[in-house]
């Protein structure tokens, strides 16, 4: 191995290391810092020019993130979230059938939306909705954060790492869901099963209830822009349209309005998570060219 080779294979160790604990003790880095020094650290060793550090950031995948997190984002802000999940909720009118409800909504959700985002928004509301009917919020919010998982494991939409896999293999997207979605069902129906074993007492009398989501404030003209754009974006997904070209457009859209000023949306965009990858696509770069080649 060259010295440039050990090098770059240090250089790849310690960003992957530090991605993963989150930070460098004694120092304010965060993962999209760390994956971004890493990058540049490849630069700087020689490991890859500047034309090959652009070349290796894959922007369609950047691209996909950035329009869904402008679709998540305007859902987020115009009511649609809360309201979605308050219509699905009223209807839960036992404690298994809030389980089923909260699980099946997440994961559909999650399948077709970025899933952290899913869980940012059902959280709040699944822990107000059990407070206001006296149920222990556990059970509910471990359905969350599993069905989340579960139903993003569906579509090449449903999470960062799935992005990654379909820019970089190609693969198309009906395909990538016909393989997974019944391993995304599977888990959904195994985390209602399993919640329900573990947390018996909680589910094992019947109780009526009637539980009451506040819906806040909605634009509904916004809400119906968001949904026709939704619907299009699956439509397009499944038709065979590039996924980081639709989502790119079908964001562009949301972003024509009157009633919502632009700077809520940008709030809600995880810039860092943009930076760590676009590092990150840099930092592989390098290793595989010294190391591979």
């Amino acid at each position: 191995m060259t010295l440039m080779g050990a090098a770059a294979l240090l250089i790849l160790i310690l960003t992957y290391a530090g991605v993963a604990i989150g930070r460098i003790p004694g120092l304010r880095l965060d993962r999209a810092g760390i994956a971004l020094l890493g990058g540049a650290a490849m630069i700087a060793i020689g490991a890859l020019s500047m034309e090959d550090a652009y070349r290796a950031i894959n922007f369609d995948t950047i691209t996909l993130l950035l329009g869904m997190m402008i679709v998540v984002a305007h859902l987020k802000v115009s009511g649609a979230f809360r309201g979605l999940g308050a219509i699905a909720i009223e209807h839960a009118h036992a404690p298994f059938m809030l389980l089923v409800m909260v699980t099946l909504l997440t994961g559909v959700l999650s399948a077709f939306l970025v899933n952290d985002a899913i869980c940012l928004v059902m959280a709040p509301i699944v822990v107000h909705v059990t407070r206001v009917i006296k149920r222990n919020p556990i059970p509910y919010l471990i359905a969350t954060a599993t069905a989340s998982n579960c139903g993003s494991v569906a579509t090449i939409t449903g999470n960062p790492q799935n992005m990654v896999i379909g820019a970089l293999s190609g693969i198309s997207y009906p395909a990538f869901s016909a393989a997974l979605a019944p391993v995304a069902l599977f888990g959904l129906v195994a985390v209602v099963v399993i919640i329900r074993i573990v947390y018996r007492a909680e589910f094992a009398r019947t109780v009526q209830l009637t539980p009451e989501v506040s819906r806040g404030r909605m634009h509904t003209g916004q809400v119906l822009k968001a949904v026709v754009v939704c619907i299009g974006l699956a439509i397009a997904f499944f038709a065979g349209v590039p996924v980081a070209k639709a989502a790119l457009i079908g964001g562009a859209i949301l972003l024509l309005t009157r009633a919502i000023k632009p700077e809520r949306i940008y709030r809600e965009i995880d810039g860092p998570l943009l930076f760590m990858f676009a590092g990150l696509f840099v930092v592989v770069a390098g290793a595989e060219k010294t190391l591979l080649s």
